[in-house]
Parts: C-alpha cells; structure tokens; sequence
C-alpha cells in the first residue's frame, strides 16, 4: 500500500503562535517526519535552533533526512518527550523560548501495517511506539481479563460497547491467540450490534485507539512531561500542544487552566502561598481547529485541537 504523505496539521497556526523569529529556540518534543521542524528551523534562520525529540526510530530516521539541510542548527535525540528535562540537561540548555507537542500519529505510522496501528490493513498486533518496550497490544488483548479489557477500553477509548467487546474478545482467544488487527478488527465489529454500528467511523477505532493509549502509556506521560514543562520555559516562552481526541485534549486544557489561575494552593490553606499571580497566560482559551480547506486537503487533520499557553514574566 502507498504511504500517503505526512503532512503537519496547523502548521502556520502554530508557526504563528509560536512566535518563531531569528535567533529563538525551540523543542517539538514529537518530531516525527519534521513537518513542523522544518518550518519551525526555517521562520528562525539563520540562528534559530531547534531540538526535535522521539522515541520512534522510524520517525525519527525520517527527521534526520528531511532535516538534513540544517544540521547546523539542529540536535535530534531519541527519548519520550516526557523526559524532555534529561534532554536538555544532557544538550546544557537550561531553557527554551518555545515548546511543541503534536500528539496524533503520523501518517507513515498509520499506514506501515508492520507497526499495527491500524485496521484498515492486516498486520501484528503491535502497536509500540518504541519497539524497546515490551507490551504489545497482543500481549494485552490475549492476557487481560474481561474485565480488565472492558476498563481499558472504557478509560482510553470511551467505548460504550466495552463490555460486549472484551467479552467476545475473551470468547474469541479461548480458541486462538487474537494477534493481528485484522482478526481483532473483526472481533470488535461482531460485538457490536449490526443496527448499532456508526456509519461514519469504523466499529473498532475507539478500542483501537485505547489499546494503542495503553501499550505507550501516553496518557501517563504527557502528565509527567507538563509537570516540568514550565520549569524549560523562558519568560513568555510558550508551550504549544496538539491533541486528537478529547482524552489529551482534557489533560492539556486541565493543567493550562490550573496555571492561569491567579491562586492554586489547595483549597484546605487558610492563606494563600503562590502570591496569587498566574504561571500563565491562556493565548487562546478556546483551541485552534483546522479550517475547512486544511481539512478537505488532509482529512486526518478534522479532530486536531491546538491549545497555547505563555509563560509569565516571573513565574
């Protein structure tokens, strides 16, 4: 099957929110093919830098061979972006003037059917950002119990079928292991009622999607990499954050309300002790969607949500 070209979603919104300018520097700490990095590198010539972080050596192999015209300029390192702060450490930049997360897959990745992201083509029942890690959607799907199964995929798909799913799951792997995604697939589309089933989206994305979730803990570190994210910012630095679903979009949009609040000591202290002056300031309280020619021109860009913050002067 043809790839179909990546392209990077909101890219002059981001472009634009970022403030990218000669001399600044910046993180995509999901650099993926390097759509936004090239603009990024581009928009701060001739002195800009940039340091594009991911922890899928696919991804990042593509990187460094659209990127290498700025070599120069740029620093590549294959880590989770929820350790964005060794990654600096290790580079001695103390801080930032920008911060980039695009949490959706890219379309490379979507469509290898080796990689088992998708149903929409057979392949193993994969589903690892980083193939260093051991759990694999299959071995999830073939060991959890049914219970386990249907909170999961409650939790990080929000699939109302959950039950009926991870009981034919279960009914299915008694007889055989369930190890590519097209038997799951299947699976999946049997548990659903026939008069149930959307007609716009395919009956196994939600628990695809919580599977895939699962497997790379990205929920879990997309809150550990907004504990510090802050802390890498210069003054007025901002952190930029793409989402696809609600789940991440929910996290981001949490943590960037708690910052801009002028007070966030819990509410048990009699007096307040943060001195009552936001982290920051909300550069669009309502995200930045695609516009309806971006959309046309990549359907996969419809569900992105881009959320921006800026750092306060002294926070």
């Amino acid at each position: 099957m043809q790839q179909q070209e990546h392209r990077p979603v909101l890219l002059d919104e981001v472009i634009e929110h970022l403030r990218c300018t000669a001399g600044k520097s910046f993180v995509d700490g999901t650099v993926g093919g390097g759509g936004h990095a090239r603009a990024i590198l581009e928009k701060t010539a001739p002195d800009g830098r940039l340091i594009g972080i991911d922890w899928d050596a696919d991804a990042l192999a593509k990187a460094q061979s659209n990127l290498q015209p700025y070599e120069g300029r740029l620093d590549l390192v294959r880590e989770n972006f929820a350790r964005i702060g060794p990654v600096l450490a290790r580079l001695h930049v103390q801080a930032v003037d920008g911060i980039l997360l695009d949490l959706g897959l890219s379309s490379f990745q979507v469509d290898a059917a080796e990689r088992g992201f998708s149903f929409s083509q057979p392949g193993p029942l994969d589903m690892r950002m980083d193939t260093r890690t051991e759990t694999t959607a299959a071995q999830l799907v073939n060991t959890l119990s049914e219970q386990e199964l249907a909170d999961l995929i409650w939790s990080f798909g929000e699939e109302r079928w959950r039950r009926r799913i991870a009981r034919n799951i279960v009914r299915v792997r008694a007889e055989a292991p369930i190890e590519t995604t097209e038997r799951l697939a299947e699976v999946v589309r049997k548990a659903i009622p026939a008069g149930k089933r959307s007609r716009k989206r395919h009956p196994a994305t939600r628990t695809f999607q919580a599977l895939r979730m699962a497997v790379n803990r990205e929920l879990d570190n997309l809150r550990i990499f907004l504990e510090g994210a802050l802390d890498l910012l210069r003054p007025r630095g901002r952190l930029a954050i793409i989402s696809f679903h609600s789940l991440e979009d929910r996290v981001a949009k949490q943590a960037f309300s708690h910052w801009a609040r002028s007070c966030r000591c819990p509410p048990q202290l009699p007096l307040c002790q943060c001195e009552g002056k936001p982290l920051v300031l909300r550069v669009n309280k309502k995200p930045v969607v695609p516009g309806a020619e971006e959309i046309k021109a990549n359907p996969r860009a419809r569900s992105g949500r881009l959320r921006v913050v800026e750092k306060a002067e002294a926070a």
